[in-house]
C-alpha cells in the first residue's frame, strides 16, 4: 500500500533496504529461484526487479501490460540456471514472459478473455494459468503455444497449486542441510536443482489443483489429459488458496467458510476439515516436513494445525487486524505473517 518493497534481515529482524520506485500499490512479489533477484508488480501495471544485496533496481522497469499485475512467477532453476525469465499475469487477460536482463517481453500469451488470477511455471516445461473466464490454460512457454484448456469450473478460478511447487521453490538448496548453502556457477547450481527436482518428484506426474469461486476444487493431470482426476466439493464459500504439502501427499484448501479442508494429493479424496477460525481463512502455508499447517485469517489470528491428529496445535494471536498473508520459510524454521495492521511478524518455533 505504501508503494515500497522492503528487505528484512531475518537473523537480526531489522529492515535492510526500502526500495522506492513504484508509484502505486504493490500487488505481488516473487523471489527468483536463485535468491538473487526479487520482482514486484504494481497497480500501475509496471514490474520492477530488485537486487536484495543492495536494494537497488536491476535493469529497466518492465512495461507492457495494460492493467494491473495480478501474479508473478519465475522460470524454475533446473530449466534455466541464470533465472532470466519471469512470467507475469495481469487484469488485461494477458500473460507476458520477460527477459529481465534485456528488460523486454520475450512472448505474449493471449487467450484468456478476462483477468488472469494465477500463473504457475511447472517443472516439466509447461506454464499453467487460471482466469476469471472460468478456465485453466496450459501453455508451452518455449514457443508460446496453447496446449490445453481445462474446463469445469462454473465461476472465477482463483488459485492454482502444483505438487512440484516446493521442489521448484527450493531449487538447488536442500532445506535439510540449511547450514550448507551450495555455492558455484549458475550452471552447477542448475544441475544440482535438476537432481533435487528429480528425486523430489520421483515417478510421480506433475499434478495441478485449482480452486474457484464456485466453492469447488479440481485435480488435474494437465500434461496428459483435459479431463479432471477429481472434483472436490465440500466448501460452502469461495476458495482463497490451495496448496500441496511439500511431500505432495496432501492438498490443503482455505476458504471464506472459515474452514481449511484436507484432501488426498493423488486421488482428491476428502480427508478432514480443520475448524477453529471464526472468520474467513485467507492464506495457508505448510511446514517443510509436511507435518504442520499454518493458516492466517480475518479473525486476526494465525493457527498452526497438526496434520497427524487433524487438531489445532498452536494458536498465535498478536495481529491487531486481519491477517492477509502467511508464509513458512522453506527450511521450516520461521513463519512470516503480514496483516491489515501494517505489521510484519516473524514467528519462531
Amino acid at each position: 500500500g505504501d508503494t515500497t518493497v522492503r528487505f528484512w534481515d531475518i537473523n537480526t529482524e531489522t529492515p535492510e533496504f526500502t526500495c522506492r520506485g513504484h508509484t502505486h500499490w504493490i500487488l505481488c512479489i516473487a523471489w527468483a529461484p536463485d535468491g538473487r533477484k526479487l520482482a514486484s508488480g504494481c497497480k500501475n501495471s509496471q514490474i520492477r526487479v530488485w537486487d536484495p544485496c543492495t536494494g537497488k533496481q536491476i535493469g529497466k522497469t518492465l512495461i507492457g501490460h495494460k492493467q494491473w499485475i495480478t501474479w508473478l512467477t519465475w522460470e524454475p532453476m533446473h530449466s534455466n540456471a541464470e533465472c532470466r525469465h519471469l512470467a507475469s499475469a495481469s487484469k488485461d487477460g494477458m500473460i507476458r514472459i520477460w527477459d529481465v536482463m534485456l528488460g523486454s517481453t520475450v512472448r505474449t500469451l493471449s487467450g484468456h478473455t478476462m483477468s488472469v488470477t494465477c500463473v504457475k511455471w511447472g517443472g516439466e516445461g509447461l506454464l499453467y494459468s487460471s482466469s476469471q473466464d472460468r478456465t485453466v490454460k496450459v501453455w508451452r512457454p518455449s514457443d508460446g503455444i496453447l496446449c490445453r484448456t481445462l474446463h469445469g469450473h462454473a465461476h472465477w478460478v482463483n488459485t492454482l497449486a502444483l505438487n512440484t511447487d516446493y521442489a521448484i521453490r527450493t531449487g538447488a538448496f536442500d532445506p535439510a542441510n540449511r547450514n550448507d548453502v551450495p555455492k558455484g556457477t549458475p550452471v552447477e547450481l542448475g544441475k544440482l536443482a535438476l537432481t533435487r527436482y528429480g528425486t523430489e518428484k520421483g515417478k510421480n506426474q506433475e499434478l495441478l489443483v485449482s480452486g474457484s469461486d464456485d466453492f469447488t476444487l479440481f485435480l488435474w493431470n494437465p500434461s496428459q489429459s483435459k479431463k479432471p482426476i477429481a472434483r472436490m466439493t465440500g466448501h460452502q464459500q469461495l476458495i482463497n488458496e490451495v496448496l500441496f504439502s511439500p511431500d505432495s501427499r496432501i492438498i490443503a484448501s482455505a476458504s471464506f467458510d472459515k474452514s481449511i479442508k484436507l484432501w488426498d494429493g493423488k486421488t482428491g479424496k476428502f480427508l478432514a476439515a480443520l475448524r477453529g477460525h471464526v472468520s474467513a481463512v485467507y492464506q495457508i502455508a505448510w511446514s517443510a516436513d509436511s507435518r504442520l499447517l499454518c493458516s492466517g485469517s480475518a479473525d486476526s489470528t494465525l493457527k498452526v494445525w497438526d496434520i497427524r491428529t487433524k487438531k489445532l496445535a498452536i494458536d498465535l494471536p498478536g495481529h491487531a487486524d486481519e491477517v492477509f498473508s502467511v508464509d513458512w520459510s522453506p527450511d521450516g524454521e520461521r513463519v512470516a505473517s503480514g496483516g491489515r495492521d501494517k505489521v510484519l511478524k516473524l514467528w519462531r518455533r
